[in-house]
């Protein structure tokens, strides 16, 4: 029932299903949160229980090498995160959040269906093989990779469509304006990580597990249902939602000032900045978008930029003062500004992502080689190693919570803590240990296999080693994770000028993009240096020098963590700046903590 206080009142910037102002006591809030929650879950649940246990499905039934498994699995991530831009600005532009998550969710149906049906139809796979018996696998044909490849892929675009909108459209949820929905509004996104958290905890336990023993068509057809549960629970909440209007993608606002900038690249900038146009100088037409844009200070980085905002009078009216492809705000400018400083750190997080890779890839082919016996009959699946590392995830957030914000807070003088680059900065470093350990590691098991002469040849072979020699390199790189994907979100969030939030998420997603693909790029090269004699990353790992491929990303890390604090000592905070020229900053929000 409705709270006097509440009932019949509508949000100024809400609507509902039918298109009315919605009315806060019938719409948004928990009740449709957890719809969008349930069906994250679920989501969750298919992309990871497909992509943590891909490598096997390649490497022992398609009976590709690890090389090329490990880059189809990279390809296929990479894909999925980078397919993350095209799905932010659909919506931002065209469908709107809620359209585009229940179009790209039916997609991804639509790809796992595919995978599915390819697993049970024999046909699409190549036969069964033993290579300890010494006789070459056949491997998959050209048709059958096809239609792996269009399921595949069919699922990245799904995913990428989805993942772009649904926080986003989680928080649309909750009034910023109001203080108690604003509270909810963080408490969303913690809620938002744990249900992340619990899809990937049972994709890598239960749906690796039933992949494993009961066979891929089982675990498949689960993440089949799985997203079609998940779409079922999201288009349940539709009367329930709030609905926001489309505001134009922030990628079209870059675009028409690198646009109006070329095109007055001849004209000389004025010595006076008021001189140039910007918000206070709009007509009553531009007055919703005055009313949006917060003013920024006049900033001497990229001046050619501000040609941007030059009033050239020999234009004709409607060209300078209609069409933002010939004039833009100087504001306008400024926040384009304000991305290009985040760029630099943006290109040095890339290269952590190209090391978390490792742990979907080449860490499991390590697992697969390895004694996995729990008891007298138990048998940990290689995939689910993967439980260590989103294990150390949710060990590592409490930890920083409990313990290093309160020291940080004494040592540092800041009260929150730790700064965004100064985490993201604590994930490099973990990462580089990470492959440290990883090398040291791959040393150990080759060690080991070189004492019983009689595994090297066989590629299916169990060394009598444990497979938790590889936790470290788990635990490290999902600890890593733990610093390094909060501080970017924190970072490209609070960074980010206020009208580009959506954007901001789609930029740090393709870190992670390229990320696996540069993954994918530094596999083809060192296969390709390494050459068929004696082979960095050969098809029998045994025979391989794996080693070298974790030794060589620790030093490209390290390297790049070098450059990284170059990076961050030179960037100043967007509050400084704005608190240095006098201007208050606005309000822009919590930080979603995802």
């Amino acid at each position: 029932m409705a709270l006097p206080e509440t009932k019949g009142k509508t949000l100024p910037d809400a609507w509902d299903y039918k298109g009315r102002p919605a009315e806060r006591w019938k719409t948004g809030g928990w009740t449709s949160a957890a719809m969008i929650l349930g069906g994250e879950a679920c989501e969750r649940l298919t992309t990871l229980g497909i992509a943590v246990n891909l490598v096997t499905y390649l490497t022992s039934t398609m009976h590709l090498g690890n090389a090329a498994s490990a880059n189809t699995v990279t390809n296929f991530l990479g894909t999925s995160f980078m397919l993350c831009l095209l799905g932010g600005f659909v919506a931002d532009t065209f469908l709107g959040r809620y359209r585009t998550i229940a179009i790209f969710a039916a997609v991804q149906a639509i790809g796992v269906t595919i995978l599915t049906v390819s697993t049970i139809i024999p046909g699409l796979r190549p036969p069964k093989c033993d290579p300890g018996t010494g006789k070459p696998c056949i491997t998959a044909s050209g048709d059958q990779l096809m239609v792996l490849y269009v399921a595949l892929y069919t699922i990245a675009l799904g995913t990428g469509g989805l993942k772009s909108s649904v926080s986003g459209f989680g928080s649309d949820q909750f009034d910023e304006s109001d203080e108690k929905e604003r509270s909810q509004m963080i408490n969303f996104f913690n809620w938002f990580f744990f249900f992340i958290s619990i899809g990937s905890l049972a994709a890598v336990t239960v749906l690796v597990y039933i992949q494993d023993n009961l066979g891929r068509q089982w675990g498949y057809g689960i993440c089949a249902c799985a997203i079609v549960i998940g779409l079922t629970v999201f288009l349940s909440g539709t009367r329930r939602y709030r609905f926001k209007k489309l505001v134009g993608s922030p990628l079209t606002q870059i675009a028409a000032v690198f646009v109006a900038a070329w095109r007055k690249r001849r004209l000389d900038l004025p010595s006076d900045v008021s001189l140039l146009f910007n918000v206070d100088d709009m007509d009553l037409e531009g007055e919703s978008k005055k009313k949006m844009k917060q003013q920024l200070p006049h900033s001497k980085q990229f001046r050619f930029l501000d040609k941007a905002a030059i009033k050239d009078l020999k234009l004709p009216v409607d060209h300078t003062m209609t069409s933002k492809w010939y004039l833009s705000t100087l504001t306008d400018v400024e926040e384009v500004k304000q991305v290009l400083r985040m760029l630099p750190i943006w290109a040095t997080n890339i290269i952590f992502w190209t090391v978390y890779a490792q742990m979907t890839t080449f860490s499991v082919s390590q697992a697969t080689t390895m004694d996995r016996r729990i008891g007298p009959s138990f048998q940990i699946p290689a995939a689910s190693l993967t439980v260590f590392f989103v294990g150390s995830i949710l060990l590592t957030v409490p930890v920083y919570d409990r313990f290093i914000v309160p020291t940080a807070r004494r040592l540092l003088k800041n009260p929150h803590g730790l700064t965004p680059l100064q985490r993201i900065g604590v994930g490099l470093v973990l990462s580089i240990l990470a492959m440290v350990a990883a090398a040291l590691t791959e040393l150990k098991r080759l060690g080991v296999a070189r004492d019983h002469q009689n595994m090297v040849d066989n590629p299916t072979a169990r060394l009598p080693l444990s497979v938790f020699w590889l936790i470290p390199q788990f635990f490290l790189v999902g600890s890593g994770e733990a610093f390094t994907y909060i501080g970017q979100l924190d970072f490209f969030l609070r960074e980010c000028p206020k009208g580009m939030k959506t954007m901001s998420t789609g930029l740090f997603l393709s870190t992670l993009s390229l990320g696996f693909f540069v993954s994918s790029l530094l596999v083809s090269i060192v296969h390709k240096v390494t050459g068929d004699n004696r082979p960095w990353l050969a098809d029998n790992l045994n025979r391989g020098r794996l080693y070298n491929f974790y030794w060589l990303l620790a030093i490209l890390s390290s390297v790049n963590f070098v450059i990284y604090l170059a990076c961050a000592k030179w960037y100043v905070y967007k509050d400084k700046r704005l608190a240095d020229e006098g201007i208050e900053l606005e309000e822009s929000g919590p930080t979603c903590h995802a």
